[in-house]
């Protein structure tokens, strides 16, 4: 069986290079196939493999000496770290020395290396974070979930392919469901970019749109691949994050409230964590950078060894099901309705002397 090489940030997220390194370890046990490069403080690194008793092959460590910190400028720090773990590692993808990078890095710094460093796609105007949260059905893609704050309809369209397929692909939903983030359900209801973006989404053959989907519906699943811009992709994830965070928080303060209710806390807490079980986005791994040539997954910064390990295995799932040959046919097959549509939205924009999309 050919190795899947997988480059990792060891030195990015809250909890390096300890999660990064004891995540890797726990990814190769579970997939002997990988080959896994740790980049970072090579001293750090073989102190932690060590610390975690790893002394068997397939993984490399590659030495770097400068870090990209959570806070620094993206664009300034992808060009001036040259020997920073992340431009390193974006380099090896685009060298197809590995086929895959994954970091808890500085967010910024990863989205804007798979653009400029790792390339998109053919056809793809702008790569997307593809985040899976879960639901009460069992999860849904939103995308895009941070790499694009002001977007356009047909970068939105493209959003709404390229998430079909990997939930397809990756987590094996069938003919995936498809809704637009809005404020109502109503079709004439949102902004300039959704009212743009709904026809093109009703119109793609492609895809299985089922119109406008409101944010109290999202936690139920109202759609499989929930598609909008970055800025409230961004803040719809936080929300969720911070709401389910809170709740746990207030059932535990609850619990622990009365004599009642730590015996009702202790008869319901085998049955409570099983059900809550459905609701840890961790079993999901990292997001995605959907529509970049090689894979670049971004892992949540606060990410630990399990989460981390799972980002990493995700990798395995994402060529064996070969998303990207899919995403470029796909991009590929749609280029002339792309150029169309811009072609329309161009005379829309000189009619109305007001811009709607660039060229």
């Amino acid at each position: 069986m050919e190795k899947l090489r997988i480059a990792i940030d060891a030195m990015g997220g809250d909890n390096a290079p300890s999660a990064p390194v004891r995540g890797a370890v726990h990814a190769l046990q579970n997939h002997p196939e990988l080959e896994l490069i740790l980049l970072g403080d090579e001293k750090e690194i073989r102190r932690e493999l060590q610390e975690c008793g790893f002394t068997g092959e397939g993984i490399t460590v590659i030495n770097c000496t400068e870090r990209i910190e959570m806070a620094e400028p993206p664009v300034l720090a992808i060009q001036n770290k040259k020997d920073s773990s992340i431009v390193k590692g974006m380099g090896l993808v685009r060298k197809k020395e590995a086929e895959a990078f994954v970091s808890a890095g500085n967010t910024g710094a990863v989205l804007v290396g798979g653009q400029v460093i790792v390339g998109r796609i053919k056809g793809v105007e702008r790569p997307a974070i593809g985040a899976v949260m879960p639901t009460e059905k069992g999860a849904s893609l939103l995308i895009d979930s941070g790499a694009n704050v002001d977007a356009r309809p047909t970068w939105l369209l493209q959003y709404a392919e390229m998430g079909s397929i990997y939930m397809e692909k990756a987590l094996g939903i069938k003919n995936p469901t498809v809704g637009i983030i809005n404020i109502g359900a109503e079709e004439e209801k949102g902004n300039a970019l959704v009212k743009e973006t709904f026809p093109l989404l009703k119109e793609c053959d492609s895809i299985n749109f089922i119109g406008s989907v409101e944010a109290r519906d999202i936690p139920a699943g109202a759609a499989d691949v929930l598609v909008t811009d970055a800025f409230s992709g961004n803040i719809v994830m936080k929300m969720y994050e911070g709401t389910a965070t809170s709740l746990l928080r207030i059932i535990k303060g609850a619990f622990k409230s009365s004599v009642p209710g730590m015996i009702g806390g202790t008869i319901a807490k085998r049955t409570l964590k099983k059900a809550l079980k459905n609701y840890d986005a961790t079993i999901y791994g990292g997001a995605p950078l959907l529509g970049v040539k090689g894979l670049v997954v971004k892992a949540h910064g606060s990410a630990k060894e399990k989460e981390f390990g799972i980002a990493v295995e995700q990798c395995a799932t994402f060529f064996r099901e070969n998303v990207n040959g899919a995403i470029s046919e796909r991009m590929e097959a749609e280029a002339a309705k792309i150029r169309e549509l811009k072609k329309k939205s161009r005379s829309v924009t000189e009619a109305d002397g007001k811009e709607t999309l660039a060229p």
